[in-house]
């Protein structure tokens, strides 16, 4: 849920400060120099997302659990790690698309991408202290280091590069959950189902799939490759890219799969449900780099940059399995 709310609105926030702009510039290029109007549109825009954002985080989502104290919370052995990948890949995103509006609106490169790095970072630092007054979180310092590892790829790669050789994407899928009954080990009478779990977990609806199930999901580290030959093949497209992904499977609690109910029935997936970790190795396009003279259909393929495009896959996993996929989503 955090996350659909930063995701939203950062696309809300390049709509915003698109709306508009007086002069005779091209609408969807960057400005050659400082853009008064541009600028503050989007400083405005991002300033009122940020505030919005935040009061809506306190009162739709911390405001059903208990307030406590600061504390800190280990949460990196939760969730086989998959949370962390996704804040990893949520700060870039922030990062790169803050990075980009900046420069639009006349900022150098380099200064916008600094920009960037510093308004991701606040943006995941002021949920990051929201979690550390919550009882139901804390502040995790593993979250802050990723967070700060999604951000810095994206900086770093603008100051030695000056452009994004490897980006993360999110790729998903709809998991299969059994319905067969599980029956409490305290409780023979009481009953449930990975699938009524998955849904408890995970959610079922459409937007849940892409933020919060974890089992469906994928994040991948898409490398350009003709970017880093000195000389392109001609046989080479330009927006070819390798992806290397990680995900989950069978993950039915933070770090076992072990849970209970409101009665206190305690239940516990079938052994042959192993919590795994998997690695893939799989192509990708970036879709920044197919050549179009198009400056908005430009930018809507930069917005659909953050998903990768199915492709066959090469999966190997923690349980030691190689696998197969003809698309893997």
């Amino acid at each position: 849920m955090k996350k659909l709310l930063l995701l939203l609105l950062f696309s809300f926030v390049l709509l915003d400060a698109f709306a508009q702009d007086s002069s005779r510039l091209s609408f969807w290029a960057p400005a050659p120099q400082f853009h008064p109007a541009r600028f503050w549109s989007v400083t405005a825009a991002v300033g009122a997302g940020y505030t919005a954002t935040s009061y809506a985080l306190a009162r739709a989502w911390y405001a059903n659990y208990d307030r406590t104290s600061f504390h800190f919370f280990n949460d990196n052995y939760g969730w086989r790690q998959m949370d962390k990948m996704g804040h990893l890949m949520t700060t870039n995103f922030e990062a790169k698309w803050l990075g980009h509006l900046y420069h639009w609106s006349g900022m150098p490169k380099k200064q916008a991408a600094w920009v960037g790095f510093g308004g991701s970072m606040l943006f995941q630092g002021t949920v990051e202290l929201m979690d550390g007054y919550s009882e139901a979180w804390g502040f995790s310092w593993g979250d802050v280091g990723f967070n700060t590892l999604g951000a810095s790829a994206y900086l770093a790669q603008e100051l030695f590069w000056e452009e994004q050789r490897v980006l993360f994407k999110l790729s998903v899928h709809r998991p299969n959950y059994a319905n067969s009954p599980i029956y409490a080990r305290n409780n023979p009478l009481a009953q449930t189902s990975l699938q009524e779990r998955a849904d408890q977990l995970y959610g079922s609806s459409f937007p849940e799939l892409f933020f919060k199930e974890y089992n469906g999901q994928t994040i991948w580290m898409s490398v350009n490759i003709a970017s880093f030959l000195p000389e392109r093949p001609k046989y080479l497209p330009p927006w070819l890219n390798v992806a290397f992904g990680y995900g989950i499977e069978n993950v039915f609690g933070a770090e076992r799969n072990r849970w209970y109910n409101e009665d206190l029935a305690v239940f516990e997936a079938p052994a042959n449900y192993p919590r795994m970790s998997q690695y893939y190795l799989s192509l990708d396009i970036d879709f920044e780099r197919i050549p179009t003279k198009s400056k908005s259909l430009k930018s809507f393929l930069m917005m659909l940059n953050v998903f990768k495009l199915p492709f066959p896959a090469l999966e190997y996993n923690s349980q030691g399995q190689w696998r197969g996929h003809f698309l893997h989503f």
